[in-house]
């Protein structure tokens, strides 16, 4: 899940460490469909201002359809130490996930195994209950 807004901003006083459920708006497409409770995600901050993954977690409950469109729960742990863009894009396992690819692109973005294994290698965050 992208994101242009700092986690302070999206839970204000969010510790890392700490696990929250946001609802995370989605661009309807083909994707949707393949979303289900209990598979692994990431935060990705957009933009200038720290990009990166800050937070790991899971998709907690199905795509429901919002007064703003559809959204998703997910259930997230803020990291004590974001994963920096230019060290992910560094990773050969990583630089091309679609967020680097097409960063103006929509939620939900996707990644392999491979770049959320390079995400999961560089941190040392406990695992979140589905």
């Amino acid at each position: 899940m992208k994101t242009s807004a700092s986690p302070d901003r999206l839970v204000p006083g969010w510790s890392p460490g700490e696990e929250q459920l946001l609802d995370r708006c989605v661009r309807p497409s083909y994707r949707l469909d393949l979303m289900a409770a209990g598979q692994p995600c990431v935060l990705w901050l957009s933009g200038r201002d720290r990009p990166g993954v800050h937070a790991l977690g899971t998709v907690a409950g199905e795509v429901v359809d919002g007064p703003g469109g559809p959204a998703v729960r997910v259930r997230l742990r803020l990291l004590a130490d974001p994963l920096p863009r230019a060290d992910l894009v560094a990773d050969a396992g990583f630089r091309g996930a679609e967020v680097v690819r097409m960063p103006a692109g929509s939620n939900p973005s996707w990644l392999s195994a491979a770049q959320f294994a390079a995400v999961l290698s560089r941190t040392s965050a406990p695992r979140l209950r589905p």
